[in-house]
């Protein structure tokens, strides 16, 4: 049913994107900036639902307050004439939710035998109900909640429930939802709608054509340039989709320090100045001898029988190049097994190290890899090795940090994430902030010593980190790679303890926590 809006011009694309994804996911959480008229392309989807002869269904529409969902009611009658839809006009009635008195509701009943109702927020009046359920202006519902709950109870049987606000504040139990669905707590999706994104699919251009007034750039920017003016310091919040509150530090250090191990390596390989004019026989045996010493015996013990993971941000000069790799143990925990930091390591030398350290890990399955500047040459030349559904070219935005970083984040504080401890990784987590409502790395490098070399980190060892996560959440099978130099035979004998978290193998006596 929803197809039939793509050919709808009446739509803006962010309209049609956001009506398409509610069909895909039972839970669809949208933050938006204010005026975007998401409700507006809903009460469109409204009708394309309960109209058609062919399994129409109910739309329940809640609202905070009556000029909301009289508004709303409003608009699916428009488009009811506009699709030339046989409806009723709207109506006002007592809805019966099992209380004495019942609920003041509105709806536009259609020949299907189907109606668009548009409800108050009390939980109640959507039990024993089955349809699509929107809830508008979610995060200035009174209980929020507890009408979640409810409208849930409807997915049971294939409905969907869409959540549609602005923000109100960090704290409130609408962005905690967000957070929810981010970290993976909660089953459901999340779209962005800024006033920026808005504009460049078309808002003001929109906004002109219903006025009868003729656009340009020029006035579009005068217009933002305006309403950002009106708004003061809320800007952020109601146009920008920033929680309130919602900047600084993300990570606390205690919670960093809890979720490491100082069983757990991070190895340094630095490459000596004019390293890279060296001949390629010397480059590449120096680089050899350093794996076999340092990286091999921690690669010989991985568990044979779990998938194996890596994550990788790139950098050639004054940076750290580092490649994280571990394991699930049998309870789904997540061991970072090793960090390789790379300084001043040349760009064959890096190929050559990532590929040697993904040939021995067994059951590898998936890596993520920084795809930004030089780093897409090599994330390029591990997807042709290992294969594109295997090898992720990440491209650090706004959304892979949204989509990425809260479950880092999740992992570390419920401590199903175990990494090195180490300060150099330690300072890098710390660098990670929220950065108008997104959680990254902020622009510029810091010097450190952390490590013992001289250089600067750039919260290199979290990206890194964050991709490992990412990885390990892919749903992908692990490769048949024969480690070298040890049977199978011999890798299914490696002892493996299980202490603390789960299975983790090592050298001696077993990782404990």
């Amino acid at each position: 049913m929803t197809s039939a809006l793509s050919d709808i011009k009446l739509l803006l694309p962010y309209q049609a994107s956001a009506i398409a994804l509610s069909a895909q996911h039972q839970l669809l959480v949208i933050e938006k900036s204010r005026r975007t008229g998401i409700t507006y392309g809903f009460a469109a989807d409204a009708v394309l639902t309960a109209a058609p002869a062919f399994r129409p269904q109910n739309v329940y529409y809640i609202a905070y307050n009556l000029d909301m969902t009289r508004e709303f009611i409003g608009y699916v009658g428009d488009f009811a004439k506009a699709f030339d839809e046989v409806a009723t006009g709207s109506s006002e009635f007592l809805f019966d939710d099992g209380s004495e008195n019942g609920i003041k509701a509105l709806r536009v009943d259609f020949p299907s035998g189907k109606a668009v109702i548009a409800l108050s927020s009390k939980p109640r009046s959507l039990r024993g109900m089955q349809g699509k359920v929107l809830i508008d202006e979610a995060a200035f519902h009174d209980d929020l909640d507890e009408l979640l709950k409810a409208a849930m109870a409807l997915t049971m049987w294939g409905s969907h429930v869409v959540v549609i606000s602005t923000h109100d504040g960090a704290d409130n139990p609408f962005n905690l939802l967000i957070e929810e669905i981010r970290e993976g707590k909660k089953e459901g999706h999340v779209m962005r709608i800024t006033l920026a994104e808005a504009l460049a699919d078309g808002l003001f251009k929109r906004i002109c054509l219903r006025n009868g007034e003729e656009w340009s750039a020029e006035k579009e920017k005068a217009w933002e340039a305006s309403l950002r003016k009106r708004y003061g310091d809320a800007a952020e919040e109601e146009l920008d989709v920033i929680p309130s509150r919602g900047s600084g530090v993300y990570l606390s250090r205690a919670t960093i320090i809890a979720a490491m191990s100082p069983e757990l390596p991070v190895i340094r390989l630095t490459c000596p100045d004019g390293f890279e004019q060296q001949s390629d026989e010397y480059r590449q045996e120096f680089v050899r001898e350093f794996l076999e010493d340092e990286v091999g015996p921690w690669l010989r013990d991985f568990d044979p029988l779990r998938r194996s993971f890596f994550g990788q941000d790139f950098a050639r000069n004054g940076d750290v190049s580092p490649i994280a790799a571990g394991q699930l143990d049998q309870h789904l925990n997540l061991i970072c097994r090793f960090i390789l930091e790379m300084r001043n390591v040349p760009f064959r030398e890096q190929e050559f190290v990532l590929n040697w350290i993904v040939s021995r890990m067994p059951n590898f399955c998936s890596g993520k890899m920084d795809a930004r500047g030089n780093g897409s040459a090599l994330a390029e030349y591990a997807q042709q090795k290992w294969g594109a559904n295997r090898i992720e070219a990440v491209m650090a935005s706004d959304k892979s940090y949204l989509a990425f970083m809260p479950k880092l984040k999740a992992g570390l504080e419920d401590r199903t994430f175990i990494i090195p401890k180490d300060e150099g990784t330690l300072n890098d987590l710390r660098m990670v902030k929220l950065v108008k409502g997104v959680p990254k790395i902020p622009d510029g490098s810091i010097q450190s010593k952390a490590d013992g070399a001289k250089g600067k980190r750039h919260g290199d060892n979290a990206i890194a980190l964050m991709h490992l996560r990412a990885a390990a959440d892919e749903d992908v099978g692990p490769m048949d790679v024969h480690v070298l130099n040890q049977t199978r035979s011999s890798a299914a004998e490696t002892v493996i303890t299980t202490t603390g978290f789960g299975t983790v193998g090592r050298r001696s006596t077993g990782l404990s926590f």
